[in-house]
């Protein structure tokens, strides 16, 4: 049972606060004032957060708030919440027959005399044709180009489909083929670590964290940029795109403190093969694990994404890096606007989860 005092807090949160930085304002909602969100891991602050904003009534707000900050003050596992995620990313095969559902939709809301054009996404979908690749042509020059041709012919039917579906619906970007590998191209281009809530209605833009589902286990990738996302069943993806929350327990989570530097010679692959290697031994199933360390520093962005794109090779559902300079360093290299970057860190430092500050509970730690 909630106190008065976390009541009156989380109510306060619910009520959003205005944001500006570098030109930017922006609706906020803060929850570093709920009593024990500063202990909190960050991915539970980011969960605290997305149940304070989405919950559709105060008593429901209130309810899942608590289960956060009991079961991470406690370092345990929590009651079920609700988790409304910013966008879903699809690759093209698992992406493709949810498309097929959105316009079996509209067929349906014809054939009842409904507008069929109502049937949209309700938040962002980014599709990446990125699985259908087969090298049947290698070793020759022009290869790249006569393997686009070949896939673009025995894709046809589906690339064409897939076309329509990005001129039909809202809420839709395609990546055609030849763009690159979903993950890639979700930290490069897509990954905002600080977005906007697309559900928020007409009354401003509401700052939120850039949080994402997939449809592919090494979606947590992104985490490596301090995203936080995972994979999950096209059912799944597909309820979260037409605006339904995803049910889940709150997650137990782990520190995984990195201690010293990298050797020279020492690659990303070799941390995330080290870090997959110790995390199935330490077993991490179902849990999220947290970096954490001065060991963090030592690594780039591109390396810290490497090891959490191993995320489902030792069960966890997430291993979450901080966003801190390394991060912002990195967005603004692959193109990030300024003002909105500035504005993204101010978001982080509000709600006390700007790079690896604070003392946080953890269920336990693991030393690397």
């Amino acid at each position: 049972m909630a106190t008065a005092e976390f009541r009156t807090a989380v109510l306060e949160a619910r009520r959003p606060v205005s944001l500006t930085c570098e030109g930017i304002t922006r609706r906020s909602y803060v929850v570093s004032s709920i009593p024990g969100a500063s202990q909190l891991p960050r991915a539970l602050v980011t969960l605290l957060e997305n149940v304070v904003r989405r919950a559709f009534t105060d008593d429901d707000a209130v309810r899942m708030a608590q289960a956060i900050v009991d079961a991470g003050t406690s370092g345990s596992a929590g009651d079920e919440i609700e988790f409304m995620p910013a966008r879903v990313l699809f690759q093209d095969f698992t992406g493709v027959p949810v498309f097929v559902d959105f316009a079996a939709m509209r067929d349906a809301m014809l054939e009842r005399g409904g507008d069929p054009m109502r049937v949209n996404p309700q938040i962002p979908c980014t599709l990446i044709v990125d699985h259908s690749v087969i090298a049947d042509v290698a070793e020759c020059s022009g290869a790249v180009e006569k393997n686009q041709e070949v896939e673009a012919a025995r894709n046809r039917e589906r690339f064409s489909f897939l076309k329509w579906a990005s001129r039909s619906f809202q809420n839709v970007e395609i990546v055609p083929p030849g763009g690159g590998i979903c993950h890639q191209l979700n930290i490069e281009r897509f990954c905002n670590v600080v977005t906007t809530d697309a559900l928020s209605g007409p009354s401003g833009e509401v700052a939120c964290f850039d949080t994402l589902v997939g449809t592919d286990s090494h979606t947590t990738t992104a985490n490596g940029v301090g995203v936080l996302g995972w994979g999950v069943g096209g059912i799944e993806a597909e309820a979260a795109a037409l605006g339904q929350a995803i049910s889940l327990l709150v997650p137990p989570v782990v520190e995984l403190r990195l201690c010293g530097s990298l050797r020279p010679g020492v690659s990303g692959m070799d941390v995330a093969l080290t870090v997959a290697q110790l995390l199935r031994c330490e077993g991490v199933v179902g849990t999220i694990v947290e970096v954490t360390g001065e060991g963090v520093l030592s690594l780039s962005a591109t390396q810290r994404a490497c090891v959490a794109n191993m995320t489902p090779e030792y069960g966890a559902t997430a291993t979450l890096f901080p966003a801190d300079d390394v991060t912002f360093d990195y967005l603004s290299m692959a193109g990030r606007d300024a003002s909105e970057m500035a504005f993204a860190r101010a978001y982080l430092k509000e709600q006390g989860v700007y790079g690896d500050a604070g003392e946080r509970v953890y269920s336990r730690s693991i030393q690397l």
